[in-house]
């Protein structure tokens, strides 16, 4: 369990996605399942919202306006914070294996490809949130 973790009943998500829907989609999958969910609309919010408090899980899309989710990878990587061990899991709609490698390659601990199950997205997030029964 990580450290926000153990500060906080519900293990924090923030969802990164410049989709209303997307965000919405994934909020009413993961809060009946226990997770505290916010939302950021691109890049450069997620790293406001990830200076200013802790989360135990990041999901991210790639294309989004202003920063990009590979770009935001490689700023809070580089962070010299607790921030930047975050696990964090990119969804896309890009399936390539380059898109794979760019998103390991910038720090995603791990990737799926939209659209994503209800069910999925709960199991990865419990795992990568040190929440897994």
């Amino acid at each position: 369990m990580t450290d926000a973790a153990t500060r906080h009943s519900a293990p924090r998500i923030l969802v990164v996605d410049d989709s209303s829907l997307v965000r919405l989609y994934y909020r009413d999958a993961l809060e009946p399942a226990g997770f505290e969910v916010d939302q950021a609309i691109n890049g450069i919010e997620a790293l406001e919202k990830v200076l200013a408090k802790p989360f135990d899980l990041i999901i991210v899309d790639i294309n989004m306006p202003r920063m990009d989710g590979f770009s935001f990878l490689r700023v809070l990587r580089a962070q010299a914070s607790d921030a930047s061990s975050i696990p964090v899991v990119v969804i896309s709609t890009e399936a390539g294996p380059q898109d794979i490698e760019d998103a390991r390659a910038a720090g995603a601990n791990y990737y799926l490809v939209k659209p994503v199950s209800e069910t999925a997205l709960r199991d990865h997030a419990a795992v990568l949130a040190g929440r897994a029964a």
